[in-house]
C-alpha cells in the first residue's frame, strides 16, 4: 500500500498538471466519479496522510490508492481503468487491478493524527505519554500519526535502534528524539527517490520509485544487518510482517 512518500510523490508529479484545470466530464465506476466534481476547477493538489487531495471551491476529492491503485495524468487506458476525469486540458485516469482503492467526495478531511513531517519534537513526544501500546502498533495507527505504514515504520525503527515491541510509555526522551529524527530522515530520503516501488506503485507520470533499493530491513529477512552483520528477523505485529535487527534493536 502506498505510504506517505509514495503519495507525496504522486502529488508532486500531478500538482503542476492539475492545478487550475477544470473537470468537464467523468466516466467509469459511479462510486469513483462523484457528479459533484463536474464543472469544478481544481484549486489545490496536496497530501493528507495517505490521501491524495484535490481541493475545489465546494469540496474535496480524496483518493486512497490502497494496494494497487494508480492515478495517472494522460495515461493509457487499460482493462483496469476504473475512472476517467476529462479535464479542459488532459485526462486524469484511475487504474486499480484489485479494486481496493477509494475515491470520495467530502467537505472536510477525516480526523487523523498529525503529519510526521510537520509535528515538532515536543508535540511528537507528548503523543507517547501514558501510552502502553507496542511501538510499531501505535506508529501504524493513523489516528496517532497519519501517513506511516509498514515499510517506513520498520525502516525508521531500525535507524532509531528501537525494538518494534517496545512499550511506548517506557521510551526515554533520548529514544524519542532518535525516533523523531529517524522518521523524518527516512521519509525525506524516500520522497527524494520517488518512493518505494515494491509491486504496483508508480507516480502520476507512470514512473517507478527507487527507494526500495535502499531498504535496510524491510523484507530483508535472513540477510545480514548493514550495521552489525546479524541476520534480520521477521515477526508479526498487528498482523503485519515486521522486520528488525535483533542486535541493533534490542527489546
Amino acid at each position: 500500500m502506498p505510504e506517505l512518500p509514495e503519495v507525496e510523490t504522486v502529488v508532486r508529479t500531478l500538482r503542476p498538471r492539475l492545478t487550475g484545470r477544470t473537470i468537464v466530464a467523468a466516466t467509469g465506476d459511479p462510486k469513483l466519479t462523484p457528479a459533484a466534481v463536474i464543472g469544478q476547477t481544481i484549486r489545490e493538489v496536496s497530501r493528507y496522510g495517505k490521501y491524495i487531495s484535490l481541493r475545489f471551491d465546494q469540496g474535496l476529492l480524496l483518493v486512497h490508492l490502497r494496494m494497487t491503485g494508480k492515478l495517472l495524468f494522460d495515461g493509457a487506458r487499460t482493462p483496469y481503468t476504473r475512472a476517467e476525469f476529462v479535464l479542459d486540458q488532459g485526462t486524469l485516469l484511475y487504474d486499480d487491478i484489485r479494486r481496493f482503492g477509494r475515491i470520495t467526495w467530502v467537505q472536510i478531511y477525516p480526523s487523523q493524527g498529525p503529519d510526521p513531517l510537520e509535528v515538532p519534537f515536543p508535540g511528537f513526544a507528548n503523543l507517547f505519554a501514558g501510552r502502553r501500546a507496542r511501538l510499531k502498533t501505535l506508529l501504524l495507527d493513523q489516528q496517532f500519526l497519519r501517513g506511516l505504514g509498514n515499510i517506513y515504520v520498520d525502516e525508521a525503527l531500525f535507524r532509531a535502534r528501537l525494538h518494534p515491541l517496545a512499550v511506548c510509555a517506557d521510551l526515554s526522551r533520548p529514544k524519542l528524539e532518535r525516533l523523531h529524527a529517524a522518521i523524518r530522515e527516512v521519509l525525506d530520503e524516500a520522497i527524494a527517490l520517488g518512493g518505494s516501488s515494491i509491486s504496483d506503485y508508480v507516480d502520476g507520470n507512470g514512473e517507478r520509485g527507487t527507494f526500495q533499493n535502499f531498504h535496510r530491513v524491510y523484507r530483508k529477512t535472513g540477510e545480514p544487518c548493514v550495521v552489525c552483520g546479524k541476520a534480520i528477523e521477521r515477526i508479526v505485529v498487528t498482523q503485519r510482517g515486521t522486520h528488525f535487527c535483533p542486535r541493533c534493536q534490542r527489546a
